[in-house]
């Protein structure tokens, strides 16, 4: 959320990013809102300030032997106006914040100004593309070959985009979640979390997710409750109303499922596992001060590439136009992996910088040098998002008898096996 005195002073500028992230957004109305706010806030504490001085006089006049009723009939009166405007303050007040939770974050500086993902320049690129000297076969069929998943029993469960893992497809998934916690809590210097998969509407609002995507969540209404569309939310808002006595930055990795109901976007690459409703991911957070949180951002985007590079797969990294910025983030990277058989690149990892967007919705606060109460920065990333990585390592690691080589890495966790034939 954007601090309404920056709005206020800063008008110009906050338009201006709102149309370089093809926003629509009314600032004016924003505005009105405020200024509204503010004229009650002045009349208020001038009738408060009248009603004291006329306060003081009754003493007076019953000393004096006057009869004060007149005085507490106006005081009555006086009151009566005080709680209609206090009540008129909490509803502008309630409007001021439902009006600026819908407002994104101001992109960085850094930030390249685009109008969509056209515009999203590549920022490097790790390895090569595999070639294989056959036709490659797409990851439903060689799932469906080697029995790893059941697509038809996992919808008949719940429905389309609910994958059911089998066999040595589940052993897989169990593997990669395990050596990317690993690699995080060992290496990268990560604290590992098993969080609640579900999260109220204040944890919802305070990451971002609440109130524009609702239509995007799923929910349970009887309990308000929102299972998580990752684990973003439950990590950040752990901290929420809280003022941080430990040094930053703060380190944080969870495994957890994933549940998104991405409203509009049925019949888009929806074959097989390259867009679920629910899905597996390890989530790297942290919380930083003001002045690390761009270098911190940088590092986790390199921890994120770590993944793919022990697993040998190639990838590119490209950053995110303005146009194409998510709500929240101020600046962001995405991670894409190449699949060989359906020739294309496939997302895995958003590595995110939300600037204080999120720590001033969820109330995250640290002690500056001076001591002062300041809010954090935090950042976060897929490190990385199942089963897009399933796929690539399937289809780039398939070999003419339609078996599997699976990444070194991964054979002590999937107990010695090497290939999935």
């Amino acid at each position: 959320m954007l601090d309404i005195r920056f709005v206020r002073e800063n008008a110009d500028t906050v338009k201006a990013a709102m149309v370089n992230r093809n926003a629509d957004v009314d600032i004016d109305a924003v505005l009105a809102f405020d200024r509204r706010r503010r004229a009650t806030i002045s009349e208020v504490d001038e009738l408060k300030a009248e009603r004291n001085t006329i306060s003081k006089s009754i003493g007076l006049m019953i000393k004096e032997g006057k009869d004060p009723e007149a005085i507490k009939a106006q005081m009555r009166e006086m009151g009566e106006k005080i709680a209609a405007m206090d009540e008129e303050l909490r509803e502008v007040d309630a409007k001021l914040r439902e009006a600026l939770l819908y407002i994104p974050n101001l992109p960085a500086e850094t930030t390249p100004v685009g109008q969509d993902e056209t515009d999203n320049p590549v920022v490097r690129s790790w390895g090569e593309k595999v070639e294989l000297d056959f036709e490659p076969k797409p990851h439903w069929d060689l799932g469906e070959a080697l029995k790893l998943f059941d697509l038809e029993r996992g919808a008949k469960i719940a429905g389309s985009g609910f994958p059911l893992f089998t066999g040595k497809g589940a052993r897989l998934e169990r593997a990669l979640i395990q050596f990317m916690l690993d690699l995080h809590t060992e290496e990268h210097g990560y604290t590992e979390l098993a969080t609640p998969f579900m999260c109220n509407e204040t944890a919802m609002t305070g990451t971002g997710q609440l109130p524009k995507f609702a239509e995007d969540m799923y929910s349970v209404p009887l309990d308000g409750l929102y299972p998580i569309p990752t684990a973003e939310v439950p990590i950040t808002n752990m901290y929420g109303n809280e003022i941080l006595g430990q040094e930053l930055p703060i380190l944080h990795t969870a495994y957890t499922p994933c549940f998104r109901r991405e409203a509009g976007s049925a019949g888009k690459d929806t074959r097989g596992l390259q867009r679920v409703h629910q899905f597996d991911k390890v989530e790297m957070v942290k919380f930083t001060t003001p002045e690390t949180s761009a270098e911190e951002h940088e590092k986790l985007t390199l921890d994120a590439e770590r993944v793919l590079q022990k697993l040998g797969l190639h990838y590119r990294v490209i950053e995110l136009c303005t146009g194409d910025l998510g709500f929240s983030a101020a600046k962001c990277y995405d991670i894409e992996l190449w699949t060989s058989a359906q020739d294309k690149w496939l997302e895995v990892s958003s590595c995110s910088n939300f600037s204080d967007y999120q720590a001033r919705r969820a109330n995250i606060r640290y002690r500056n040098e001076d001591g002062k109460a300041t809010f954090v920065h935090t950042i976060n990333g897929s490190g990385v998002a199942l089963p897009r990585l399933v796929i690539a390592i399937m289809e780039n690691n398939q070999n003419a008898d339609g078996s599997i080589d699976l990444p070194e890495v991964l054979w002590p966790y999937m107990g010695g096996l090497e290939k999935l034939t």
